[in-house]
């Protein structure tokens, strides 16, 4: 018969939760805090993560990034990395950073779903929705749809 396994201690289960993935700090407090004594115990055990650089609220937020650039747009990660009770600082680079590349993103994924213009108004509609659903901006979502009619349109002078 198996011995029954020990408990893991706090350090134990943060480090398990850390080597699965990168987590913020709210996180992680949110992850142990039923397991500790105390949240004195949490904080100490936080504070002792950030100091050894086992966790990174800035890592943190590259690694969202990293994740779901390519799937959803500036405001749609904005909002997640928010409830995650991020630095302004941090916030303000990531923010920055997305803007730089959502028209490309969205592009990347408008072709990869729709791959076409829309036929008709209809169709146009629910690309539009699709696109905004995931948090991209209305005006770059309206230049690719317009850009992918031009496009339609050309293709259609030259036959």
């Amino acid at each position: 018969m198996p011995l029954p396994r020990q408990p893991l201690s706090l350090k134990a289960r943060a480090l398990g939760y850390l080597s699965r993935r990168e987590h913020s700090r709210a996180e992680l407090r949110r992850k142990l805090a039923p397991h500790a004594d105390s949240s004195e115990e949490v904080e100490t055990l936080l504070d002792w993560l950030e100091s050894e650089n086992w966790l990174s609220n800035a890592r943190f937020a590259e690694s969202v990034v990293h994740r779901r650039a390519g799937r959803y747009g500036t405001a749609r990660l904005m909002q997640e990395l928010k409830t995650h009770q991020l630095a302004d600082e941090t916030l303000g680079e990531v923010k920055a950073q997305l803007q730089s590349t959502e028209a490309a993103r969205a592009r990347a994924l408008w072709e990869k779903r729709f791959g076409r213009p829309p036929a008709d108004l209809a169709e146009r509609a629910k690309q539009v929705r699709y696109m905004m659903a995931r948090g991209f901006s209305p005006s770059v979502v309206s230049r690719i749809i317009a850009g992918a009619e031009e496009l339609l349109g050309d293709s259609d002078e030259s036959t």
